[in-house]
């Protein structure tokens, strides 16, 4: 079988399309490279859901954090300590045996035990988290004065937070929200290792690169293709997240614009 034959038998697979069967035996470094690459379309998946809602979901946190009234703040400050305080991986068991409990109650929550809705849920929930003490300790860091400009200027309420408050949270949170978002993108590895299952075989990346070092007993060639693959990635949410930081701070002289310095998370 060529290369291009593979490609076209596989390429699709994670999401239901092309051959059905895995291969058995005399696996080449084509279906290594197509299968694992076929699996990443899933870890995207619970990447770009799960930052694009949790952006929105963590600044509503930040601003109720920062709130006065203590009926928004407190509810805020103990989901972002819980989901903080806790691991990630316990967090996925807890809510996948959760969705479970809840399934023999009503169908409605059967989609919530396969991991496109589960995990995607629980991924969303610790980013927006993890983002909105980021976007809290920005929205605390605004100059007084630009607040106070905008006071002078009559702009009060939701005028000002559109136009002076929340860009100028987003340009002092970029740099760590785009290590967040490096982060989350890792972390969607972590849904192969939990209770929720992989419907039909249609697994992410490391699924694929798990099933050829079983059958070939040499995880020396699976794992680094897995890991050029998310290097490859990171590499693309650096020069996307980059492109978007000098947008931010496009208004801003050369010297003072704010530089990116990625810093992945080692340990959470």
């Amino acid at each position: 079988m060529s290369c291009w034959q593979t490609v076209q038998d596989y390429a699709f697979r994670s999401l239901g399309y092309g051959e059905r069967l895995l291969p058995r035996s005399d696996f080449t470094l084509c279906e290594h490279f197509t299968l694992i690459g076929s699996g990443m379309i899933w870890n995207v998946y619970f990447g770009v859901i799960a930052l694009s809602l949790g952006f929105f979901f963590a600044t509503a946190l930040a601003v109720a954090k920062m709130s006065p009234r203590a009926f928004l703040r407190k509810p805020a400050e103990w989901f972002i300590f819980l989901f903080r305080g806790s691991p990630l991986f316990i967090q996925f068991f807890f809510a996948y045996f959760l969705f479970l409990s809840l399934k023999s109650t009503a169908p409605f929550w059967d989609p919530f035990t396969a991991a496109w809705l589960g995990a995607l849920i629980v991924l969303f929930l610790n980013t927006a988290a993890y983002s909105g003490e980021i976007f809290y300790g920005a929205l605390r860091s605004i100059p007084k004065g630009d607040v106070e400009a905008a006071d002078a200027y009559g702009m009060t309420g939701l005028p000002r937070f559109r136009r002076i408050v929340w860009p100028t949270m987003l340009r002092l949170a970029w740099p760590a929200y785009t290590n967040e978002a490096i982060f989350l993108f890792h972390a969607t590895t972590l849904v192969f290792f939990t209770g929720f299952p992989a419907w039909q075989q249609r697994g992410d990346a490391l699924y694929y690169a798990n099933y050829f070092a079983d059958k070939t007993f040499n995880p020396f060639v699976p794992y680094p293709i897995l890991a050029f693959y998310f290097i490859l990635f990171t590499l693309v949410i650096v020069g996307v997240f980059g492109l978007i930081n000098r947008h931010l701070n496009r208004h801003l002289p050369q010297e003072r614009r704010a530089k990116m310095r990625i810093r992945p998370n080692m340990i959470r």
